[in-house]
């Protein structure tokens, strides 16, 4: 009985504690505090197929915003800015009440200011669709947003919505120039194919033969390693993270800058072609490469050899952040109170990013892809045309392209994301249609493209999928639903550690919920591999040497590896009762430079705990793990020792950069 008692009393005392049931009303503003372990609920009644759309804005807190369907399911969890509008939308599928929790990010307590901005039914017609979902920025105080849609070179929905300058009060239009980010990739890769087709190279080139100055790793990186991001260099933009420069906060890079990081490489990363490592550095070595052949300098190459003759003539390379480009969008990001400020473009950018275009010059972009008159037709199927790891697998990437099937059909795309502008390009060749969206709002979700795609195509209409084709001996119905509970938990991205996929199972049914977005079902192709529903996406689960899945690969958009959390947690309580290893906290304080990343760290202990330090960057707490390893909101922490036993440096990984060294300074 006493048993049964403490668990009933444990139960008890670790229910949330709910300090207040409030029914907002569309428009009006709803004050708030947290106290403690309070949360507070805020109820709503949905009809089927309803819009809810709001923010809770943080005066003095920062609060996590849950919503449960009404079936008391969790429906999707936002868990943004610290300060500032935390910013929630969701489709009610059917009718009944919904509840909408604000509680204190990891026990913090203040004010808030709950906003319910819509409540409405979703409407039928794919126009007035587009316009719900884009009411948000429908404002002359808001940042702006542009959608072009079309089908055989026709236009069949355009509109824009807010502002290209908040500063100057310019609406953004749909010639307004704007930052496409990573969609820039595939204009640097058609650029080196121009150099393929004049015969001033080949794919299957050393590198080294036109950048002599990279270093020899002992193993060939090829031009073809470069466009499809399977090179073993590290991340430059992830490596300067890592030494404590602020991109949030616009700090200078030059392009000089790439060739240098990579010289201070000790090794590579992996062996060329054994992995997708989405990777900046190897675009902007692209770039460095066309001007080496060429003998001109990258934007201008860009401009006479590929924007002139398509006649896209709002598009450009911009040369620097500071250079001027004639009625561009500024980017725009929260500023923590409501309000926004304006972000600096990143530097170093050129190859792997830093093109202004429009809507409508992208547009001529796909449909010379579709019936090239600039380039050959070998050289888009060869752009199109996903590169196999040497392992044999595919990784759903060609050349600056992405290439997967929506509905079945199949599907050409590339988004990119600056400081703060956002892009999404979509092709649909058996559809001869696509989609072009922009945004100069760092908050702007750009894959919405696809949802928006479906509006207007029928084709992509979930119910109009064409017969899926039989995979193999697998029959789904023979899944014993039990055998999922080996791989529920939580996966952290390895290439972006705050975004956490959940995977859970109720009766026979399995879902996951990536971090601020809603949850998805998944049904198995095999006893490893599942497939999501609603989006175009699967995920395999691994397991380690001793049988314990340990980590996924999620496949979408490419390949991008994800590790279990809690694993190294209870291995360490595994290590700690079979071997009696404890973390003795003050081993590892002290002093840390890296040679290569040119930075210093700092371990101390604060609160019973270890924490990373930069004078420049936000402290990170340490969580242990496997022996001497340990986790980190950015990433993982690996401690070294020498055969006395004594900590001697650490390897700091933040994603698709891994492995760096900082050696502890003698004191």
């Amino acid at each position: 009985m006493r048993t049964i008692l403490s668990v009933i009393l444990l139960t008890f005392l670790t229910l949330p504690i709910f300090a207040q049931d409030v029914r907002p009303v569309v428009g009006e503003e709803v004050t708030g505090t947290i106290v403690g372990d309070e949360i507070n609920r805020y109820l709503i009644e949905a009809g089927d197929d309803f819009l809810v759309r709001g923010h809770v804005n943080q005066l003095s807190v920062d609060v996590v915003v849950t919503v449960f369907n009404s079936d008391g399911e969790q429906l999707a969890q936002f868990d943004g800015p610290a300060l500032g509008p935390e910013e929630f939308q969701f489709a009610a599928e059917k009718a009944g009440q919904y509840r909408i929790e604000v509680s204190g990010f990891e026990g913090a307590e203040g004010d808030y200011v709950f906003h319910l901005f819509m409540l409405e039914a979703e409407v039928s017609d794919p126009e007035g669709r587009v316009a719900q979902l884009m009411a948000r920025f429908d404002s002359e105080t808001s940042p702006g947003v542009g959608i072009s849609i079309w089908r055989d070179r026709e236009i069949v929905f355009s509109d824009t919505w807010g502002m290209a300058s908040l500063t100057y009060g310019a609406p953004f239009e749909m010639d307004t120039p704007t930052n496409i980010g990573s969609t820039s990739k595939q204009f640097t890769a058609f650029a080196i194919m121009l150099l393929v087709e004049e015969g001033k190279l080949t794919l299957e080139d050393d590198v080294r033969t036109y950048i002599p100055e990279l270093p020899d790793f002992g193993q060939t990186i090829t031009v073809r390693n470069l466009l499809t991001h399977t090179t073993g260099y590290r991340e430059f933009l992830n490596m300067l993270i890592l030494t404590g420069r602020r991109l949030d906060e616009g700090d200078f890079i030059d392009r000089s800058e790439l060739i240098e990081i990579v010289q201070r490489q000790p090794a590579l990363q992996n062996t060329p072609g054994d992995e997708f490592n989405y990777n900046n550095t190897a675009f902007g070595l692209a770039a460095v490469l066309v001007e080496r052949l060429s003998g001109q300098d990258f934007p201008d190459f860009m401009q006479e050899h590929l924007f002139a003759p398509l006649g896209m003539n709002h598009t450009q390379v911009r040369r620097s952040p500071n250079a001027i480009i004639p009625g561009r969008s500024a980017g725009y990001g929260p500023d923590g109170t409501g309000g926004y400020i304006e972000l600096r473009d990143l530097g170093g950018a050129i190859g792997a990013g830093g093109i202004y275009s429009t809507l409508g010059d992208l547009q001529k972009w796909v449909e010379n892809m579709a019936n090239p008159t600039l380039g050959s037709p070998d050289t888009f199927d060869q752009m199109t045309t996903s590169f196999v790891l040497n392992n044999g697998e595919e990784t759903g990437y060609g050349f600056g392209l992405f290439l997967d099937k929506q509905n079945g059909l199949p599907r050409i795309h590339h988004g990119g994301a600056d400081a703060a502008h956002r892009s999404q390009l979509v092709y649909y060749p058996s559809l001869n249609a696509g989609i072009t969206l922009q945004s100069n709002y760092a908050g702007f979700n750009s894959n919405q493209a696809f949802a928006i795609a479906g509006f207007f195509f029928e084709e992509l209409n979930p119910e109009n999928a064409p017969d899926a084709e039989p995979k193999g001996d697998f029959d789904p119905s023979t899944y014993n639903p039990a055998d999922f509970d080996e791989f529920v938990g939580d996966y952290s991205l390895n290439e972006a550690p705050a975004f956490i996929l959940t995977f859970s199972r109720e009766d026979s049914t399995f879902y996951t919920q990536a971090t601020g977005q809603q949850k998805i079902e998944l049904y198995p192709t095999s006893d490893s591999t599942f497939a999501l529903t609603v989006v175009e996406a699967s995920v395999t689960f691994q397991r380690n040497a001793d049988g314990v899945v340990d980590r996924l690969v999620l496949n979408q958009n490419g390949l991008h590896p994800a590790t279990r959390l809690g694993m190294e947690r209870e291995g360490d309580e595994a290590s700690s009762q079979e071997e009696g290893w404890e973390p003795n906290l003050s081993d590892f304080t002290g002093r840390y430079f890296s040679e290569e990343a040119e930075a210093f760290y700092t371990v101390i202990i604060k609160a019973e705990s270890l924490v990373l330090q930069h004078r420049r960057l936000n402290d990170l707490e340490l969580t242990s793990g496997e022996e001497d390893k340990f986790t980190s909101g950015n990433g993982p922490v690996e401690f070294e020792r020498d055969r006395n036993g004594q900590v001697i440096a650490f390897y700091l990984s933040n994603g698709r950069t891994r492995d760096v060294r900082f050696a502890r300074m003698v004191e």
